[in-house]
């Protein structure tokens, strides 16, 4: 099922990172009083009433310089209007309504998509009586609110969850065929890869970092198996040179990890794997896709014996915890290992899918515990009596024993070793829950 995102944006300073982590339950950016502070990645999936969704904050991209600033934050509104599903428009009451607020106020005012005004750093009466002025500027939806205490956060959160449906963005395409996303940074070679594959110049491939149009679905034929390839390198139209792409490339990588059952995350083998790499590895891992890493350009790195070995052992150090991850080191230009890379996301495809059999699964799992108990806590021994599967669409797996809440990480994990160690699983995160017997 396709997410639904909610994109924060204002101008520096008005508490979007404040409301970010508020909504994300988690201090994930790093919050300063100094414009532009954001360095962190800025998105993150919030979960209310049941209800998921893809938040971004813009602020995370913003570059430092003062006269740059006001026109990037127009351009993100801009990019924000087009690309997510609804937009939280932040203002502060301490200052009023500034020039700033009133030119992404008329950016925004052109959209048909519901756009919420908030109000932030409303917490006592007389900013209360202040924030009335916010509404001069035509917003059907104004919401005061004070992102550092969260009082208001509820009502918005509520107001953001109503328009998601549980068929949201249900895939109108033959969905039962094997959806797999190409993702990367911008001049990894996303497009190359796709061309190759498809074997005809579908995208312009060329390299300016995010020409291709937008994402696209290819349907595709080979190896005598059907399935989807959805390329991400979906980033601008050809009037906009002078883009900042960083918010608009992830933007997208979020919507195509939403959309694929398979994500292949391509790395610049010269470059390493980046903190933005690791970001979208985990947000993929979170949300329960299979995953195959291609580390692409390996014809340009300098080679030894060990070369791959090693590289492939320090990339696995980095993805921990989940490193249970086919590598792939491929060159799109020579063709080099590229029917390969799909054959293992195929793979990794049928992973995913596989259920256990509840008898097979405690045979297995019941002797993997005799073998190596859990600890005993409080002077009483953690006692799992049974495993099944659920039935979901990414596997996951639930425990039954007298204290659920007790089982600490390291035993979670020798767990999910077990299961992966004796059926396999590569390439898809595993779920464990422990419940009361």
């Amino acid at each position: 099922m396709a997410g639904y995102t909610v994109a924060i944006v204002g101008r520096p300073n008005v508490g979007k990172s404040t409301l970010f982590n508020r909504l994300l339950e988690q201090r994930k950016a790093i919050v300063d009083d100094q414009s532009g502070v954001t360095r962190d990645r800025q998105y993150g999936i919030a979960d209310w009433n049941g209800k998921t969704f893809n938040v971004i904050d813009t602020g995370g991209f913003v570059s430092n310089s003062d006269d740059v600033f006001e026109k990037e934050i127009r351009k993100q509104a801009k990019v924000a209007m087009e690309e997510a599903n609804l937009i939280i428009f932040m203002c502060d009451v301490t200052t009023g309504i500034t020039d700033l607020d009133e030119d992404v106020a008329d950016v925004l005012r052109r959209t048909s998509k519901p756009v919420y005004l908030v109000v932030n750093k409303v917490d006592n009466n007389q900013r209360q009586l202040e924030a009335t002025e916010f509404y001069s500027l035509g917003f059907e939806h104004v919401f005061f609110l004070s992102s550092m205490t969260g009082s208001g956060t509820g009502e918005l959160l509520d107001a953001v969850a109503s328009h998601i449906t549980p068929e949201m963005g249900e895939a109108s395409m033959e969905t039962n065929l094997p959806k797999i996303a190409i993702i990367g940074q911008p001049n990894v070679g996303k497009s190359s890869l796709l061309n190759a594959l498809v074997g005809d110049e579908r995208n312009i491939v060329s390299d300016i970092a995010g020409t291709t149009r937008d994402t696209i679905h290819t349907h595709y034929n080979m190896f005598q198996k059907d399935f989807m390839l959805i390329d991400t390198a979906g980033i601008r139209r050809k009037t906009k040179v002078q883009e900042d792409l960083e918010f608009y490339s992830v933007i997208r990588a979020i919507k195509a990890i939403d959309e694929a059952d398979v994500v292949m995350l391509l790395l610049d083998a010269e470059k390493g794997i980046t903190a933005q790499d690791l970001s979208i590895y985990s947000l993929a891992a979170r949300k329960g896709k299979g995953i195959v890493v291609l580390v692409n350009k390996w014809d340009l790195i300098e080679k030894s014996t060990n070369t791959a070995r090693d590289y492939e052992k320090e990339l696995k150090n980095r993805l921990a915890p989940f490193s249970d991850v086919p590598i792939i080191f491929t060159s799109v230009t020579e063709k080099q290992r590229i029917f390969k890379a799909i054959e293992t996301a195929l793979e990794v495809y049928e992973n995913r899918l596989r259920r256990i059999q509840t008898s097979t699964l405690n045979e297995v799992m019941l002797k993997a515990i005799e073998s190596y108990h859990p600890p005993v806590v409080r002077g009483i021994p953690i006692r799992i009596k049974y495993v099944t599967q659920l039935p979901t669409h990414t596997p996951a797996f639930a425990f039954f024993c007298n204290l659920p809440d007790d089982v600490k990480t390291p035993y979670r994990n020798y767990l999910e070793n077990q299961l992966r160690s004796h059926f396999d699983f590569r390439g898809v995160p595993l779920k464990l829950f422990f419940r009361k017997k």
